[in-house]
């Protein structure tokens, strides 16, 4: 599996996995798929979720520091390092947690591109299609509207013979086979 490039989530937690500072991917990912703007204690939501998935590895006694994460069918690399950071003047131990999205591998993504005859704008909405984006992040990425996002998919769905996004990253996954 490759790493997604683009955003990434980002925890800093004391000992006893408090949140101490994160961005609003890592909520994001940690709260999905319900609305993060709608977490009202934030610090109790992430330890809760914390503790619920993930406790056990990130104890400074787990070895490993890679652990795979997921949150709905998106699958994300955990990656923890223990630090330290500055608190009242004084070194606090602390952890970092990076979240870090998966995504299938591209090999020959442009032979099958080529094969159903698509675009480079097309090519570029099923690259992040198959990387499990939505119609608005990938609008977002290609700074378009989601209409044109919409309009590219069912381009796209019409050439490779599929009625659904899914049968998109199908027919790509079949045709890598």
């Amino acid at each position: 599996m490759a790493i997604v490039p683009g955003k990434s989530g980002f925890l800093l937690l004391d000992m006893s996995l408090n949140l101490i500072a994160s961005n609003p991917e890592a909520v994001r990912i940690l709260s999905y798929p319900s609305n993060p703007d709608r977490i009202k204690h934030l610090r109790l939501f992430v330890s809760d979720r914390l503790r619920g998935g993930l406790q056990d590895y990130l104890s400074p006694e787990y070895s490993n520091n890679v652990k795979q994460y997921e949150s709905g069918r998106r699958k994300y690399n955990c990656r923890k390092f223990h630090v330290n950071y500055e608190s009242n003047a004084s070194p606090q131990p602390a952890i970092v947690v990076l979240l870090e999205r998966n995504a299938p591998q591209d090999m020959g993504f442009e032979e099958i591109c080529r094969m159903f005859n698509l675009t480079p704008r097309e090519r570029e909405t099923v690259e992040l299609l198959v990387h499990g984006l939505t119609t608005k992040e990938i609008a977002d990425r290609l700074s378009i509207s989601p209409n044109t996002v919409k309009a590219f998919v069912r381009l796209v769905m019409v050439k490779m013979g599929v009625s659904t996004r899914t049968g998109v990253v199908g027919r790509l996954t079949a045709s890598r086979s």
